[in-house]
């Protein structure tokens, strides 16, 4: 009996990573993400105009994360290195609408399904082309090769828009840009339901999916990716007129997530009701700064977005913080306490090393991670983290430690700021400090070195310089 226990141990270790005694929860997972949405726009980080209640009460049952950062300044790259775990310079989505999620790249979805969850894709997409037989959104259509659908990475339920639609009548008005339609499936499409609120369109497939999965007793992972407050933006007029005494640009930017929240606060609701919300590990953040004038990419003038960075330099586009800090907060009843803040980085790149380490599973081979377990660190009341954040867009390139930041805007001339003292980079203190610059700057060279290796596909087996 004693060798039939060893060998089941030695199994078990060799397929999950587990040691035989070690008891592992499976919590249901939602990860959630709004679209352009700014670390100054919601309750819980101090706006006293937009009302976030729903958002500010899920906020308060777990940590909110006060240095979360989008993995990119814009939404593409941002989305795939929140299923990879890996900075999107390492597999090609180098900026919005630019590249795929490559079949060889590994989906927390994908991982997941391996452990029993049942697996749901909910809102925009963007890392990918869905049809290649109907033109969709910007690079859907006959004979597209950049095709990369959720059910193709992973997920077994999808309702899913290649890019941003109007957050109000989601279908209807799509005039200044090719339309795409919510996918469901290979080559089908939702054309029921899907008239009002964007966010209510999105959390009337999200419900269904959670209700099934708790029926049948079913872990599940569940990634919502709202389209608000993206342009083109749009609000009710109920939520206008809860922001009657503001311009009209304003009532939609301000309406659009209020009307968001409300969907967030129904979840919970409904978690409630099922009985599953004290074994769901819940994320929230945005995938980027908020989009306006002052970023660092053009604007249109008539795209409403009127949010704010909560005083941080940049916005949408740019690697200053504006850009790429971003609101987020973790929940896990019993696991994470409530009603705290942290000080702690993190980064979207996180979740997929989060989600593994609670699961107790190893990283699934030696291709490179740019990710941490925040769980871990939030349980352990760690303030500081070990190691850095890199950043490319473009021309622009930063590295993150806990207190410093060093960042080039054209690639050839540095700054660096104090973000302790100085976190809204208001002062460039790179001449006085030529020691950390330079440590730094090699710190960052030799990271992109590295992501370049794996953009050159390296990292798959068989490379291609196999």
């Amino acid at each position: 009996m004693k060798d039939l226990i060893a060998a089941l141990s030695v199994m078990l270790v060799l397929v999950t990573g587990m040691s035989w005694a070690q008891k592992v929860e499976r919590p249901n997972i939602i990860l959630i993400m709004a679209d352009d949405l700014g670390w100054g726009d919601v309750g819980f980080n101090g706006n006293k105009v937009i009302m976030t209640p729903g958002l500010d009460k899920m906020a308060s049952s777990g940590v909110v994360l006060d240095r979360f950062y989008a993995a990119a300044p814009v939404c593409s790259p941002t989305r795939g290195s929140f299923l990879t775990g890996r900075h999107p310079f390492r597999y090609g989505i180098y900026f919005a609408n630019v590249g795929f999620l490559k079949a060889q790249e590994i989906t927390l979805a994908e991982e997941l399904k391996k452990q029993g969850y049942t697996t749901g894709h909910f809102g925009k997409w963007h890392l990918g082309a869905i049809s290649d037989s109907i033109p969709d959104g910007r690079r859907g259509g006959i004979g597209t090769t950049v095709q990369a659908t959720p059910w193709d990475n992973g997920f077994d339920v999808s309702f899913s828009t290649e890019q941003a639609v109007p957050t109000w009548n989601p279908m209807e008005d799509q005039s200044l840009q090719q339309p795409t339609r919510y996918w469901t499936g290979p080559g089908v499409y939702e054309t029921e339901n899907l008239e009002g609120d964007d966010s209510r369109v999105i959390m009337d497939r999200v419900i269904p999916f959670i209700e099934d999965a708790a029926a049948s007793d079913q872990p599940f992972f569940t990634v919502i990716w709202f389209h608000t407050p993206h342009s083109p933006v749009v609000a009710g007029p109920e939520y206008r007129k809860m922001y009657q005494q503001y311009d009209e640009d304003k009532q939609h930017y301000y309406g659009s997530i209020t009307a968001m929240d409300e969907q967030i606060a129904r979840l919970q609701e409904e978690l409630n009701r099922m009985g599953v919300d004290k074994n769901t590990l819940i994320g929230f953040c945005s995938d980027n700064g908020p989009a306006g004038e002052g970023g660092g990419i053009a604007q249109h003038p008539g795209k409403r977005q009127q949010g704010t960075s909560g005083g941080f330099r940049g916005r949408k586009g740019s690697l200053y913080e504006g850009g790429v800090r971003v609101p987020a907060f973790m929940v896990w009843p019993g696991h994470l306490e409530a009603a705290t803040r942290t000080s702690l980085p993190g980064v979207t790149c996180d979740y997929f090393s989060t989600i593994l380490n609670v699961l107790g599973i190893k990283l699934p081979d030696s291709r490179p991670y740019d990710g941490m377990d925040l769980v871990k660190a939030l349980k352990t009341n760690e303030t500081e983290r070990e190691g850095f954040i890199g950043f490319q867009s473009e021309k622009q390139k930063s590295l993150v430690t806990q207190q410093y930041k060093l960042i080039t805007i054209d690639g050839l001339t540095y700054e660096l700021y104090d973000l302790m003292q100085d976190p809204h980079e208001t002062k460039d203190i790179a001449a006085a400090n030529p020691k950390v610059v330079a440590e730094m700057k090699q710190q960052l060279e030799d990271w992109i070195a590295s992501c370049t290796n794996s953009d050159n596909g390296n990292d798959y087996s068989p490379s291609p310089n196999d």
